[in-house]
């Protein structure tokens, strides 16, 4: 499903990566950047046996030395009806807003640099 919309959007299929190709890659990542999906980058789908998501494959995002996760704001749920607890991580900072909005605002601060 995430495929076809890359593919809709563009992004050509030979930069994607699958799933269990690119799960081992994240402890060796500096930074992760998330827009949106939020369960399928939830620890709780490996970590929280009660979690309506656990045994869900997901992306290991949290492994990465840095998180940045792009959302509309803080208590938003995704289909598990809980908060994602990478959020609460040590390593990982949430930027509040349009995501669209978000990553215009982070490209010209790049560019900037």
């Amino acid at each position: 499903q995430l495929n076809v919309l890359l593919a809709e959007a563009g992004v050509p299929y030979d930069m994607v990566e699958e799933m269990d190709e690119i799960n081992d890659d994240f402890e060796d990542t500096d930074v992760v950047l998330v827009i949106g999906a939020s369960d399928t980058v939830s620890s709780a789908a490996e970590d929280d046996p009660n979690c309506s998501i656990y045994g869900m494959p997901v992306l290991r995002v949290w492994k990465a030395k840095e998180v940045f996760v792009l959302k509309r704001n803080i208590g938003s749920t995704g289909y598990t009806g809980l908060e994602n607890p990478i959020l609460y991580n040590m390593n990982s900072s949430v930027l509040l807003g349009d995501a669209h909005d978000s990553c215009e605002a982070l490209r010209t601060h790049l560019n900037d640099l």
